[in-house]
């Protein structure tokens, strides 16, 4: 009988980004103690979720949520400028933990609305990224979720556009409708680099690396809204293998594994690696043999705590 296989996919997890979300909470905490209030989830996690409000983070759907004269740390996800707005009018103190790359598509649209331009913005309605963007510039953001969205949108300037994306998209996907936009609007502004940041293309292409090189089965760890998860989990079945997303080891589902002798583990940018290896145990106990690399690589990413703890 041939050797059940278990590739453990580098790079995987935390990206620059998610780990600036989560020291920057942990570090208000410490410095300022309980409770920290969190605007929606820190990163889409759920370990992480409860992991830091066991440690007195309190996570908030609403600015109006917050005692006057808090502090609140406002998500990786980005936020407009009117729940900035809404803090001032709290007097709250804001800890802005929003990933570098998103503020750059934040600029990014501030800088073509201010030019007169519709703006396009590649990405999924409703998630917490694409919300915080185009709110930006509410009246000259529109929305293109697909390939249908590209073909159809039609805007009252087709010679004053531009483009901007969501950061944790299939870079597939957002090739086609990009290509669709460009060939519709020949005058279509972009961006000087791609909006989708390093840690979801490296990921997915570690992604496909695995399955060309012989998995028949990917595992995602990561939770369900987190979005770049999503993408890792469709672009190894385009790439041909079957794919899941869970959450921890206890969503392991044993149909996964009828016929499966080659299965490549990896992790969203947003899900801890201790997750990542109470899933390789469960396959290592059930009979994979356990190879790969054991330790996520290094991508040689940094990005520095918010000026609101630096100073501290």
């Amino acid at each position: 009988m041939a050797t059940k296989q278990l590739d453990l996919v580098a790079p995987r997890g935390y990206c620059a980004g998610v780990d600036r979300a989560i020291e920057t909470v942990e570090k208000a905490l410490d410095e300022l103690g309980a409770p920290i209030y969190v605007r929606g989830e820190i990163v889409h996690n759920q370990h992480v979720v409860r992991t830091l409000a066991e440690r007195g983070a309190v996570f908030v759907e609403r600015v109006e949520e917050v005692p006057e004269g808090g502090t609140i740390v406002l998500s990786a996800h980005g936020s407009a400028p009117d729940v900035f707005s809404a803090c001032k009018d709290r007097d709250l103190q804001v800890i802005d933990a929003t990933c570098p790359l998103v503020s750059k598509v934040h600029a990014e649209v501030r800088r073509f609305a201010k030019d007169g331009a519709t703006v396009f913005l590649v990405g999924h309605a409703g998630h917490d990224e694409v919300i915080g963007t185009m709110g930006e510039a509410p009246d000259r953001v529109v929305l293109v979720e697909d390939l249908e969205d590209a073909r159809t949108v039609q805007v009252e300037d087709p010679e004053n556009v531009a483009l901007t994306t969501q950061t944790t998209l299939s870079i597939d996907d957002t090739t086609a409708i990009v290509d669709m936009l460009k060939e519709r609007f020949p005058a279509l502004k972009t961006p000087a680099s791609s909006d989708i940041c390093y840690a979801t293309q490296n990921r997915q292409d570690a992604v496909k690396q695995a399955v060309s090189a012989g998995a028949d089965l990917v595992l995602v760890v990561g939770s369900r809204n987190s979005s770049n998860s999503n993408r890792m989990v469709e672009v190894a079945k385009v790439a041909g293998a079957d794919s899941y997303l869970l959450d921890n080891a206890a969503e392991l589902q044993e149909q996964w594994f009828a016929g499966k002798q080659r299965v490549a583990l990896t992790a969203g940018a947003s899900a801890p690696e201790l997750l990542v290896q109470q899933v390789a145990e469960a396959l290592q106990n059930a009979g994979y043999l356990r190879e790969g690399e054991e330790t996520p690589s290094s991508e040689g990413v940094f990005f520095a705590l918010p000026s609101e703890l630096r100073s501290r």
